[in-house]
């Protein structure tokens, strides 16, 4: 069954929330699960995010074989997306990112942890997950089942995983949820880098951190930021 004429908008407009924010430039992307059949998704073709519109939507095979592409071409590290959800039942939005601000603690091992309440949606522990370390030296670029696959498993059960040398991969139930992570995402990185250059940051606890998740991922919080984003990216 072809998706909703508002699933492929809603995928539109999260690029161009994450294109306005400055989470992605004119690289990355971010996908849905199809939301009548759990062994596809709906991705763009290879467009920067800040120009795609609902009809560039295409539905892929979780092994990333595009089923409308025509002559569009692709984005190389579908892959990324495929492997997730092939390992992730649970989720059904992948956000694929280059975050300048993220890409420091990327690099070095410096872990990222929440500082401010509303940030707290990050998570408790954010691993980093090494190409290298399987697949040696390349281009960095996630581009075979088998390297989606070893980052899916790298990212394990958590809603964030770094890329060294590269960028990140945010999941979420909905897609509202993973724009809301991948957003405060870069701003937490922002603050804690901020922060670290003023003394010792005073972390969110684990206590605190299930605390500010619950109220940022309820109605209230993601509806609230969705309608905000979705005016400032689509006027």
């Amino acid at each position: 069954m072809p998706a909703s004429p508002e699933a492929l908008r809603d995928v539109a407009i999260a690029n161009r929330i994450l294109a306005h924010e400055g989470v992605v430039d004119s690289f990355g992307h971010v996908s849905v699960r199809h939301p009548d059949n759990p062994e596809r998704y709906l991705l763009s073709w290879a467009r920067a995010p800040e120009l795609i519109e609902a009809s560039d939507i295409v539905e892929f095979t979780l092994d990333g074989e595009g089923l409308d592409l025509g002559e569009r071409r692709p984005y190389g590290e579908r892959m990324i997306h495929g492997a997730i959800y092939e390992m992730r039942p649970d989720v059904g939005a992948v956000i694929h990112n280059h975050s300048y601000d993220v890409i420091p603690f990327a690099s070095t091992g410096t872990p990222l942890r929440p500082v401010m309440h509303t940030c707290g949606v990050i998570g408790e522990h954010i691993p980093v997950w090494d190409i290298r370390d399987r697949f040696g030296e390349c281009d960095h670029l996630v581009v075979t089942m088998d390297q989606g696959r070893d980052l899916a498993e790298g990212l394990s059960d958590r809603p964030i995983a770094l890329m060294k040398r590269h960028g990140c991969v945010v999941v979420g139930k909905t897609l509202q949820e993973a724009v809301m992570r991948a957003v405060y995402l870069q701003v937490n990185a922002r603050l804690q880098l901020q922060a670290m250059h003023l003394g010792t940051p005073d972390y969110l606890t684990p206590t605190e951190i299930e605390a500010c998740t619950a109220t940022q991922l309820s109605p209230l919080g993601l509806e609230r930021t969705w309608e905000a984003w979705c005016r400032r990216a689509m006027p």
